[in-house]
């Protein structure tokens, strides 16, 4: 693939959609698309890549990872694999309800989509760290780190493989923190196993599990800071300036701040001195709330904010956006080799050690390999 350097990158965020385009390294797309309105109609995103054509590489929107599976190769097992929801969760939320469809279309599109991985599916973390996990950070928060090697890279002039630092990530639903060491993904902690977020509880205690008994996916996106004020629908900003004066609210955002705080500090286990805490997300830049972040993490190492290069597209997009490029013999090439992307291999299914693991795996590895259409 040498010498192919026009690419894109996609997000799918809880709340958006964006889209990143690299030519030659140089910004050329930088959009965002509500997520409601790709969920309702996935052929707006089709449509955006097909507008940006011809495009040599397309990181694709690839939820818990298929290591470098191409979109027309795709079939059913695969995308359950992806999404790891079940048939009666399809329209239940706006990513996970449209995300089949979607898929399908990119399939039959003929864009050159590829999908990534997921922090599990790479051989830089070791395999004691990944026994019964399955999000250690899903592909879009391993592309959001892959910018913020490139920031710190670039910030304090060192080589990719030098950098070091504790990433949080504290999405518009979602956080997740992950370890870099020597340029590459060591350990992580996902959004669904680690740091509580603004919609969803972090990790679940087994036991509350056990009492849901069998749950739809939307409950993973439940139970985080905007639950806990009792306002799920209202925008971070304004929880963060009711609780100065509300109970409730106050309790939220301790309860948010602690967990994030108690996960770095567990990652300083595998990376004893970062060089930094880089932060990114859409809390991030809530500033009442970035301030707090800043306060609690300092005690661990600097703390920055990751700068882009984008103006629209979130950080996962930018970053997908690099490993495109990287991948497709551009400039960010050494990034994918200090990263070690190519290595990654394996499933999210493949470290479980608990009663009843083998049929989970049967179940997502032994169905017909049909077409993602059929």
């Amino acid at each position: 693939m040498s010498g192919l350097k026009r690419v894109a990158g996609i997000d799918p965020g809880t709340k958006s959609f964006d889209v990143c385009g690299l030519e030659r390294g140089r910004l050329f797309l930088d959009r965002s698309i509500p997520t409601g309105g790709v969920s309702e109609n996935p052929q707006l995103l089709v449509d955006l890549l097909k507008s940006a054509a011809p495009l040599d590489m397309v990181v694709g929107p690839s939820g818990y990872g298929l290591p470098w599976v191409a979109a027309r190769d795709l079939v059913k097992r695969q995308v359950d694999l992806m999404l790891l929801s079940e048939e009666r969760d399809s329209g239940r939320g706006a990513v996970i309800g449209g995300m089949r469809a979607m898929l399908d279309l990119l399939k039959r599109s003929g864009l050159p989509v590829y999908f990534a991985p997921a922090v599990i599916h790479l051989s830089t973390v070791p395999p004691q760290r990944k026994v019964n996990r399955v999000d250690m950070g899903t592909a879009d928060k391993l592309c959001a780190v892959a910018l913020g090697i490139r920031d710190q890279s670039m910030r304090l002039n060192l080589d990719y493989g030098k950098t070091s630092f504790i990433y949080v990530e504290l999405g518009g639903a979602f956080s997740a923190v992950i370890a870099v060491e020597n340029g590459k993904i060591v350990d992580g902690l996902g959004g669904t196993s680690g740091p509580m977020g603004y919609m969803a509880p972090g990790a679940m205690d087994g036991e509350l599990a056990y009492l849901l008994g069998s749950f739809h996916k939307e409950v993973l996106c439940s139970g985080g800071m905007a639950h806990i004020a009792g306002s799920p629908e209202t925008a971070p900003e304004e929880l963060m300036a009711l609780s100065r004066t509300d109970t409730r609210c106050s309790l939220a955002l301790e309860a948010l701040l602690e967990s994030i705080e108690k996960c770095v500090c567990a990652e300083t286990a595998i990376v004893p001195s970062p060089r930094e805490i880089l932060v990114s997300g859409r809390l991030s830049r809530i500033e009442g709330l970035a301030g707090e972040v800043v306060h609690r993490l300092s005690r661990f190492a600097p703390v920055r904010r990751v700068e882009g290069f984008a103006d629209v597209a979130k950080e996962a997009a930018q970053g997908a956006a690099l490993i495109a490029d990287g991948l497709a013999g551009g400039m960010y090439e050494g990034l994918i080799d200090a990263m070690r992307l190519r290595d990654a291999g394996g499933t999210s299914l493949d470290h479980i050690f608990v009663d009843g693991a083998e049929a989970l795996r049967r179940k997502y590895s032994d169905e017909p390999q049909a077409s993602l259409g059929q």
